[in-house]
């Protein structure tokens, strides 16, 4: 079991992905670590995680009290502060990079936050690695379709992320840097679903960005097993990539509306959104090819590159405008993440 004793940190600990990625850690399915470090900025949100890992009913103070000789230890901190990354760092084995400045609308008009959070953050991490030597084995970068052929300040910070923990494999010998890159998790906050429940229980409108527009659709819990098969068989610089289906964004809103009276209105695209996901590139595709379940993009860099033959390459990119779902398949998918039943998101998560 390729955890079992194994401290892991997770920075971005408290978010969507976050929370899933430490469940699926603390159930032990691929080994039980000796310490799970919930690395993030925000304590509001690891004080509420801390109580219900506490199962408590009142969020007494108490709770942090024993908070370093817990499994599950929570750390306050910002991966934009190299010492705080450096001090949670300190005897790792694993480190899964889940902290993101992540809306693009925000990245638009805060690029320089996006900045600081998704390209000096990896930095930081590749320099306590670097400089101080700890014993971190793995580190996997928690990237998006986004950064592949980049078009706004979020996808740009993303590429730019991968490129900065696949080149440090030159750096740090005893490390193995990989990446995971998916497109939109269904339900996530930020994500289109949780908008539409909202916009649905309120009445309407529900409000898509233009009819054209489609995405790849992956649950939470994808995302991790992506996250955990990288850990499994990736190589060093490897960026592993689903094989998830796509659908268009308007046949999401007519299955969640139903047969309710609400109307769909075109708002137009935002700032720096595309029409069409892509996960592999047209120019990643001659060194992409299928492990199992995932396609596997080799390191830019020829010096990463296994020598391994390529058996078939991709031969073109991977977009969410190709091998659409009809909406029966979208509607079986949502039924099947439990997205169409009342209640699917109450408001509390909504708002998380």
């Amino acid at each position: 079991m390729m955890l079992e004793g194994k401290r892991v940190v997770v920075t971005g600990g408290t978010g969507s992905l976050g929370k899933v990625l430490v469940r699926r850690l603390l159930s032990g399915e691929v080994g039980l670590p000796r310490k799970i470090v919930v690395f993030s900025r925000d304590e509001a949100k690891q004080h509420q995680m801390r109580v219900e890992y506490q199962h408590r009913i009142a969020a007494t103070d108490e709770i942090i009290y024993r908070n370093f000789e817990q499994l599950l230890e929570f750390q306050i901190g910002d991966v934009r502060d190299y010492h705080t990354v450096a001090s949670a760092l300190r005897g790792a084995d694993i480190v899964l990079n889940a902290a993101a400045t992540k809306q693009v609308p925000t990245c638009e008009y805060f690029p320089y936050q996006a900045v600081m959070t998704n390209v000096l953050g990896p930095e930081n991490i590749v320099r306590a690695i670097r400089e101080l030597e700890p014993s971190v084995e793995t580190v996997v970068a928690i990237s998006t379709d986004k950064a592949c052929k980049p078009v706004n300040v979020m996808g740009m910070t993303k590429a730019l992320q991968e490129r900065i923990f696949i080149r440090a494999n030159l750096d740090c010998s005893r490390t193995r840097f990989i990446c995971v890159r998916y497109g939109n998790v269904l339900a996530s906050r930020g994500s289109v679903i949780p908008l539409f429940l909202q916009q649905i229980q309120s009445g309407g409108p529900v409000t898509i960005t233009s009819q054209d527009m489609t995405r790849f659709l992956l649950s939470l819990d994808t995302a991790v097993d992506t996250i955990f098969a990288a850990m499994q068989s990736a190589h060093r610089g490897e960026t592993y990539v689903p094989c998830v289906p796509a659908c268009r964004v308007t046949d999401i809103a007519r299955v969640m509306i139903g047969g309710r009276d609400i109307p769909i209105t075109v708002t137009g695209v935002r700032p720096g959104e595309k029409l069409h996901e892509i996960l592999v590139s047209e120019e990643e595709a001659p060194r992409t090819f299928l492990r199992g379940k995932y396609y596997v993009i080799q390191p830019i860099l020829p010096e990463l590159r296994d020598a391994e033959v390529i058996p078939t390459p991709l031969n073109r990119e991977y977009s969410s405008a190709s091998d659409l779902m009809s909406e029966a398949e979208v509607r079986e998918l949502l039924e099947l993440n439990r997205l169409l039943t009342p209640g699917a998101l109450d408001e509390e998560e909504l708002l998380r």
